[in-house]
């Protein structure tokens, strides 16, 4: 697998499928097994298989979709079914999905018989923009996200729109999120040129696809262990990743998607900011503004406050018990390892609120 501090190479379009297929080809896997969801399976699995040009047998997984399914049960499932499929350490497993998929197939890659081969193939604008790249993987601990995993590089990412024609726009607005994420903590102009579109099409995404991956593979180059600059790629998650993950395990509560979760952290992240690490007041309302039109506000409620801020203890920047958030200075100027008051946090939650 490629070092840590090499990001694996990302491929787009017609050309990933030319890279892919040279490399089985000519790489000596003794088995080739294919990890899937099951919305993959129905909507991708059939014009992923046409692209291949191989003689070599291939085996179909498949796990159920979703972030509850992401955690320890799921992989003891999948490690079950390699063994029976007598996968060996010199096996190749392809992750055909989104977040979810590439997070635990990765995982589940990097920890069978103390590593396999994996490659990622990313289906949603989430995963293609965030997490197939990177080499993060992991699984879920209960309702706390992420919370188990390694760091471990595929041999290569492929990026094809083409997938993307089968995602709800819910789903693409989610994955814009991380897009928009990506100009908050590294470029204005990116930023600007992300929220200024009147509609997500694939031509338009295709650019901004290009960049953002271009935006995250040169921070986890430099910073593969998360040791500083990596963390700016948390802005928006710390409380987004608490508010997330009440919502999803509270049975009277609506679910949320990712992006939506971190959408709304962003304008709490970027209220702190106003408040703590001089971002203007004029960003601050144009993040909120531009924000609030493009997500629906996320139903939480003052008295969901106490239990969101205890998630809070749990995100994985955390150190010596406390909390650390990444702020911005300005547009393009994130700050790490910021402290902030519980007052603060309450006060950007109400603010949120009041919206």
């Amino acid at each position: 697998m490629p070092s840590l501090a090499k990001q694996a190479p990302v491929y787009y379009s017609d050309d990933s499928y030319t890279r892919l297929n040279e490399y089985i080809n000519t790489t000596n896997h003794s088995n080739i097994f294919i990890l899937v969801d099951s919305n993959t399976h129905e909507n991708c699995l059939s014009y992923f298989m046409q692209q291949l040009s191989t003689d070599k047998s291939i085996e179909v997984i498949e796990m159920e979709a979703d972030e509850e399914n992401k955690h320890i049960e799921t992989c003891t499932g999948i490690w079950n079914v390699l063994q029976e499929l007598d996968a060996d350490r010199k096996s190749l497993l392809i992750n055909l999905g989104g977040g979810v998929v590439t997070d635990l197939g990765g995982f589940v890659a990097c920890t069978y018989k103390r590593g396999i081969t994996y490659i990622n193939v990313p289906t949603t604008l989430l995963s293609m923009v965030d997490a197939s790249v990177g080499g993060k993987t992991g699984v879920d601990l209960g309702s706390l996200k992420n919370q188990i995993g390694v760091i471990s590089q595929p041999e290569m990412v492929l990026i094809d729109t083409k997938y993307l024609e089968t995602l709800a726009s819910q789903e693409m607005r989610s994955g814009l999120a991380e897009i928009l994420k990506h100009g908050l903590i590294a470029n204005r102009t990116y930023w600007e040129k992300a929220t200024n579109l009147q509609e997500l099409t694939l031509e338009d995404l295709h650019d901004l696809i290009l960049e953002s991956v271009k935006i995250k593979t040169a921070i986890v180059e430099e910073d593969p262990k998360e040791k500083g600059l990596r963390k700016t790629l948390n802005f928006g998650h710390t409380l987004g990743h608490a508010i997330e993950s009440y919502l999803l395990f509270h049975e009277s509560k609506s679910r949320i998607l990712h992006g939506e979760a971190v959408a709304a952290g962003m304008i709490m992240a970027a209220y702190i900011s106003n408040k703590l690490t001089g971002l203007s007041n004029e960003d601050f309302a144009i993040i909120s503004e531009k924000i609030l039109d493009l997500y629906p506000k996320v139903p939480i409620e003052d008295s969901d406050f106490k239990e969101i801020i205890e998630l809070l203890k749990f995100d994985k920047k955390n150190t010596h018990g406390n909390i650390y958030f990444v702020l911005l200075k300005d547009i393009g100027t994130p700050v790490i390892d910021c402290k902030v008051p519980d007052n603060v946090l309450k006060d950007a939650l109400n603010y949120y609120i009041s919206l």
